[in-house]
């Protein structure tokens, strides 16, 4: 049995060594909601299938059509070796009972750096934001990264519903995604409005950012070993 957890993930766990994200589009807020208790019976009624998975999590996007799989991996080894082993069996027996989900694509991370929980702060998130930023080179990821946390720190009151960030670079080095717990999604709105600090002008002026996009997302699904 592969045990059901209402608890988010935690990111910032230094076991993992491989972090996964994926997308799918399902195409309705009520398909979006088949999809999840389908994955829910798939990996219910089966053994955890491997002791380097650390948690498996499912998102159901606001936009009433995707949803993002996040898994913790040790190593991308394990990941490839369940793909050959267990993945096919799961996936047959959801698409039996959703028929037509389109699987946009996966993404292999590592965790750079984050944002953490304050001490003490218990608060049970209630939206999660990712963020993917675009870059002409590799190089240049790291050191945004760095400006983003420090204008975070520098402006506490202004991200006061913000939970925690945690920033991932792409392995194939395009990309940084940030995957960030928010109190509500009204303390993610206020915060957007509020006027931009120079350490944020710093942030979105910086040289060789090609775009960015971001999704808003709310926890559906958290599977766990026992």
């Amino acid at each position: 049995m592969s045990p059901v957890t209402e608890q988010h993930p935690d990111v910032t766990d230094p076991r993992v060594g491989a972090p996964f994200f994926s997308a799918w589009r399902v195409g309705t807020p009520e398909r979006q909601r088949q999809t999840v208790e389908a994955i829910g019976r798939t990996w219910e009624r089966r053994p955890w299938p491997a002791r380097d998975l650390l948690g498996y999590h499912v998102y159901a996007g606001h936009d009433g059509s995707t949803l993002m799989h996040y898994s913790q991996w040790t190593g991308e080894h394990a990941f490839e070796s369940f793909v050959k082993t267990h993945r096919q069996e799961r996936v047959d027996e959801i698409d039996t009972a959703v028929p037509g989900i389109e699987r946009v694509g996966l993404g292999r991370y590592r965790r750079y750096r984050s944002r953490e929980r304050a001490v003490g702060d218990a608060r049970v998130p209630g939206l999660i934001v990712t963020v993917r930023v675009d870059f002409e080179a590799e190089e240049r990821r790291e050191e945004w990264v760095d400006l983003v946390v420090k204008a975070l720190g520098d402006d506490p009151e202004g991200h006061a519903g913000l939970i925690s960030a945690h920033f991932h670079l792409s392995t194939d080095g395009g990309h940084v995604l940030n995957y960030a717990e928010w109190a509500s999604a009204d303390a993610y709105d206020r915060a957007l409005a509020a006027p931009p600090s120079q350490g944020w002008e710093r942030v979105r002026t910086y040289p060789g950012l090609k775009g960015s996009v971001g999704s808003r997302y709310e926890h559906a699904l958290g599977l766990v070993p026992e």
